[in-house]
């Protein structure tokens, strides 16, 4: 069966970045689960998934664009330090969640200055050039119909 839209896909994958490093991986886990086209994966691996069946390995190097987007200078801010004192041992790299009209998003500690602390909104990966190598374990309807019924005309 092959992968399109609304089918239920199982894979699993590495990512690295294009030194090779490995940003993540589901070795030793239970496989990647998505609904294809439903937005529960970045757009360049959901397309690049398409028409594939189970069984199949597929490479594939994905441009921000089609990842999480190129990274943003205005999605930095910089915060009083008095605004964070209730945090303890505020660092870098830490994540925080902060309260946006749209609701709650991740953001992280850019860097910790005396006065000030610089948040980045950005994703962490976005402005990376991401490659994928994914093996695809199981692609079965996305929706249970059901016991189908006929009517006699």
């Amino acid at each position: 069966m092959q992968i399109e839209k609304g089918r239920k896909v199982s894979i699993h994958y590495t990512l690295t970045n294009p030194q090779g490093e490995v940003l993540d991986s589901s070795e030793g886990r239970e496989a990647l689960a998505f609904t294809s086209g439903a937005g529960e994966i970045i757009p360049g691996l959901d397309d690049a998934l398409m028409g594939k069946t189970a069984g199949e390995h597929v490479d594939v190097v994905i441009e921000p664009a089609q990842a999480y987007g190129e990274r943003l200078e205005e999605a930095m801010q910089q915060v009083p330090r008095e605004q964070l004192k209730d945090i303890p041992d505020l660092q870098e790299g830490m994540p925080l969640q902060a309260e946006t009209p749209q609701g709650p998003v991740t953001v992280f500690v850019a860097e910790v200055k005396e006065d000030v602390v610089v948040i980045d909104g950005n994703h962490p990966l976005a402005g990376e050039t991401l490659h994928f190598s994914v093996d695809i374990e199981n692609v079965e309807d996305g929706e249970d119909k059901g016991p189908q019924i006929v009517m006699p005309n």
